[in-house]
């Protein structure tokens, strides 16, 4: 199946049989060979041709025309048109690099929802249930935290590992809700900081990481053993007591704050690693979810040296 990867205004090709690690679960409902798709590599993301989703889903002989009706019947959708599609460069039907418009799995379940096809239903009725879920969620926060470990146990993740991940999870909300206490508010800005941190503590970036570790748009902090999620809960909860303390207004006081709470972390893992002789950063991944679980074993095959 051929799909293409975007980065910095280029595209080139794949094929996803080659390179399965970028087949995501989009794949489980948008996979005809047809719809044309591109990996945004800055993003993470999947994109797809709407005009190829379109045209799959309603068998239009005029999915161009089609989309502008469907724009004409719902005005919410036609108003957010804007922010639901991406110009990405794609293959056009000439067989030339154009750029088409694309969204990604998100903007396609909006999309989605104003096409009247028997193929568009089951998408649909997927779709609210994922909705009523999240509202008894909203309603009993326990419910989201059994889904979270029934999925964890699922995949095969320890007891141990889980439980370890769930308190991450809760220091991890603690550190945001600090970070906005700070004025920050944009997802972007989320993301600098976490990376930040991520590189104090661990001595790589997360996109570094996450090579290491073979990953894409998988969570980082799903894939790391025990070990590293203590050190990286250490670097979160150093990260906000000191924020509590010194109180940062903005993003510039707020890295000073995070590059402390990260060093404190970051030298605990080299003493770590000093006493053991290796490195703790390990290569392992959820494709084994009992690589991660290095709380029992001392078998160091489960921890590379970087």
């Amino acid at each position: 199946m051929k799909a293409y990867v975007y980065s910095k205004n280029q595209t080139r090709a794949i094929d996803i049989e080659e390179d399965k690690d970028l087949a995501k679960e989009e794949f489980e409902f948008f996979d005809d060979q047809t719809v044309r798709k591109v990996w945004h590599i800055e993003e993470e993301e999947w994109y797809f041709a709407i005009f190829d989703i379109v045209a799959v889903l309603t068998d239009s002989n005029d999915p161009k025309q089609y989309i502008k009706k469907m724009r004409t019947r719902d005005k919410e959708l036609d108003s957010k048109w804007g922010t639901i599609c991406t110009p990405l460069p794609m293959i056009a039907h000439d067989g030339k690099m154009r750029r088409i418009q694309a969204s990604n799995a998100e903007g396609l379940f909006r999309i989605i929802q104003s096409i009247p096809s028997p193929k568009a239903e089951p998408l649909k009725v997927w779709l609210a249930k994922v909705g009523a879920e999240r509202l008894d969620e909203y309603a009993d926060p326990e419910k989201a935290i059994d889904r979270a470990v029934a999925t964890y146990q699922a995949k095969g993740y320890s007891d141990k590992w889980i439980s370890q991940r769930l308190r991450a999870i809760e220091i991890r909300k603690e550190l945001t809700d600090e970070w906005k206490n700070s004025g920050i508010e944009d997802s972007k800005d989320f993301a600098i900081l976490t990376n930040l941190l991520t590189a104090a503590w661990s001595g790589k970036s997360v996109k570094a990481y996450k090579k290491l570790k073979g990953l894409h748009k998988e969570n980082l902090r799903d894939n790391m053993t025990n070990t590293e999620l203590a050190l990286n809960l250490l670097a979160e909860v150093s990260t906000t007591e000191i924020s509590r303390t010194r109180k940062p207004k903005g993003m510039d006081e707020s890295k000073e704050v995070v590059l402390s709470g990260g060093k404190i972390a970051g030298n605990a893992r080299k003493e770590l690693e000093e006493e053991l002789g290796r490195s703790v950063i390990s290569s392992s991944n959820a494709t084994d979810p009992e690589a991660l679980d290095d709380t029992t074993s001392p078998d160091t095959d489960k921890n590379e040296n970087v």
